[in-house]
Formats: structure tokens, sequence, C-alpha cells
């Protein structure tokens, strides 16, 4: 099993939406060893600003020295749930073979993403092949998806190469956060703004060369 680390603002009464009750109230999340290569890691360390600053928009800062393949950390950001995974290099290889699957495979949707991120890498959606950063909240209703990071058959998809399945209303979106054809969810996830300060620091909420 592998632990991440999921930070809750301050608890002041506003109105409760359902992604965020499930990210919130989940604080590990079951990432297998199979097929791809995922392994059980430790507890995730990350440092943030206030949860009163958190809300009001301010960059969060993140320690991903000890992340490893398959690890997940998920931090907080304008209320948002911010997931940033270790790919393996099984994932990255599986990425280019599911293109035929997806709605929008070369990020196209200019809303989903930084520009940055469409020019750099349209189908990893990334800075770094092996890091993705995403707002973990489904574009169809606001839910949190689970990631399914194992390469092998699942009961929403015998075929399936890796990536995060919504239960609510079975979306289904690979590990670079593209959604799926015929799938009720009808954009990739978002890619917020952030860059690296350096190889084990990124911060979200700043796009490089703006801080």
């Amino acid at each position: 099993m592998a632990n991440e680390a999921v930070f809750d603002p301050d608890a002041r009464g506003e109105p409760d939406h359902k992604g965020r009750r499930r990210f919130l109230t989940a604080t590990t999340v079951a990432v297998g060893a199979v097929g791809a290569g995922f392994a059980a890691i430790p507890f995730i360390k990350s440092w943030n600003p206030s949860a009163r600053a958190q809300l009001a928009g301010a960059p969060v800062t993140v320690d991903i020295s000890a992340l490893q393949e398959g690890q997940r950390v998920v931090v907080e950001w304008r209320g948002q749930p911010i997931w940033i995974v270790k790919r393996s290099p099984a994932i990255l290889a599986a990425l280019p073979t599911l293109e035929g699957e997806l709605r929008d495979p070369n990020s196209e949707n200019v809303d989903q993403q930084p520009a940055y991120i469409q020019q750099e890498n349209p189908q990893l959606r990334s800075l770094k092949p092996e890091i993705s950063v995403l707002v973990g909240l489904c574009t169809h209703l606001g839910c949190s998806p689970e990631m399914v990071a194992e390469i092998r058959p699942e009961p929403f998809d015998p075929n399936w190469k890796g990536g995060y399945f919504c239960p609510c209303h079975k979306s289904k979106f690979d590990m670079a956060g593209r959604v799926y054809q015929g799938v009720p969810a009808p954009t990739n996830l978002l890619v917020p703004p952030h860059h690296f300060a350096d190889d084990n620091t990124i911060v979200v909420g700043v796009d490089p060369g703006a801080a």
C-alpha cells in the first residue's frame, strides 16, 4: 500500500462538494505493484502555506525528493486536490498506444492546461516526462477519480493501461489525465500552473519564469 500526504484546509462551513468531500476524507490510496512496476512507498513529506492562504490562491511548494515510481502525493491549492505522480517507464511507454481511444490525445483544448505544457509535451502533459501534475477533479461533475495505476485488466476496461477511473459516472482518464472517448467527462483533467524550483521542488500556482 502506498501512503499519501493529504492536506485539509480550514473547515469553515463552506458548501460541501462531492469531489472535495471524497478527497478530504480519503487519506490513502491503494497503488499496486503489478505490470508497471509500481511499489509501496513510505509517506511523502510536503510543506504548504496556511489553509487560509491556500484558499486565497497562494502558491504551494512541494518536496518530491522522496517520490518514487508509482507514488502519488496529494496537496491542496485553491481548494482543489493537486496530484503529483511519478510515472514509471512502463506507464510512459503505454501512453502513446492509447491515442486512438482518447477524446483529446494531443491536448488541443487550450483551457485544460497552460500553454507551456501544451507546447512542451502535449501527449505527456508535463514539464518532465516522469512527473505528472494534475487537478484531481473529474471534468464531468467534479468527483475525485480513483488512481488505478496497474497495467492489467480491470472490470471497467479489460485493456487497462493505468490511469484514473471515476466510479461515480464511469469516466476514465489515462496517466496523463487525458479523457477516454465515450465517457461522461467532456475534457482532459486540468493541469495547474506550476514549475520546478529545482529537481526536487515543485511550486504549484506559479508559471515558469514568473517566480
